[in-house]
């Protein structure tokens, strides 16, 4: 096939081909004796697979890592995991349309969408609780609500979609319980209180604690581990950047209380 050809089969331009040539990501073809390229079945799969992969996020630096990975298999190999590429794009695209469809019954419904969001099926669910029993207090949400949702937000996507279902998912379940929700809103009250106070402050102790009572050790068990370090590292400098000296020393010291159980933090 000639490369115009190649171009619509792939859905690409011919500049692309051109430009994937360039960057060796396409070996060149046989010339015909009139000069033009002709290219074969392993050329469209090879473009198909580059264009799947930068779709899915990769750089063409990584796309070549893969290509030359795939120089030495046989092709239903290579055909089979760029169908399997394929699948995970639909069944991502399919839980986007889900969660899509989701929005608009709430809206068709008269239902109204937070102004934040929209949020992960998850996330709106606990976010709703959170918003149930703020209802309740005599005054104001405690600030420190707001910065957990964005925290939360944040951390969620940080993860990895996969990993940041399953922390959610964990916390749903620790604040399932009666009184559950109520008692983290007297947490976020403590810590609203260290506003203004220094790290050494005496309420930092006890706001320690009650935030360690409330912290599911599974959530902890589903942070990221090698790929994502460096991200979720940036997103805690971040989150503890945001918080009063008093309350960021008070968070350390709980997540020390949780994952340190049987020892005192002075």
């Amino acid at each position: 096939m000639r490369i115009g050809e190649l171009a619509a089969l792939a859905g690409v331009t011919t500049r692309t081909v051109r430009h994937y040539h360039h960057l060796g990501l396409l070996p060149e073809p046989e010339r015909l004796a009139n000069g033009y390229r002709r290219y074969g079945l392993r050329d469209a799969v090879t473009l198909a697979r580059v264009r799947r992969l930068t779709e899915l996020g990769l750089g063409l630096g990584e796309v070549r890592d893969v290509l030359a990975d795939d120089a030495g298999r046989e092709l239903r190999e290579v055909l089979a995991e760029l169908d399997g590429d394929l699948a995970r794009q639909e069944e991502e695209i399919r839980r986007r349309r889900e969660r899509l469809g989701a929005l608009l019954r709430q809206v068709e419904e008269g239902g109204q969408l937070p102004a934040e969001g929209p949020y992960s099926e998850q996330l709106t669910e606990l976010f709703g609780e959170m918003r149930r029993v703020s209802a309740t207090l005599p005054g104001p949400e405690p600030a420190m609500a707001a910065k957990e949702r964005e925290m939360l937000e944040l951390l969620e996507v940080a993860a990895g979609s996969e990993v940041g279902t399953q922390m959610v998912s964990v916390l749903k379940e620790a604040v399932a319980p009666p009184g559950a929700m109520e008692r983290i809103y007297e947490v976020y009250a403590l810590l609203d209180e260290l506003a203004g106070a220094g790290p050494d402050d005496p309420r930092v102790t006890e706001a320690a604690r009650s935030l360690a009572a409330c912290i599911p050790v599974g959530m902890l068990g589903e942070l990221p581990g090698e790929r994502e370090e460096l991200a979720v590292t940036g997103f805690a400098d971040s989150y503890f950047a945001a918080l009063a000296p008093a309350q960021e020393a008070a968070v350390r010291q709980a997540l020390r209380l949780v994952l340190e159980p049987g020892e005192e933090t002075a």
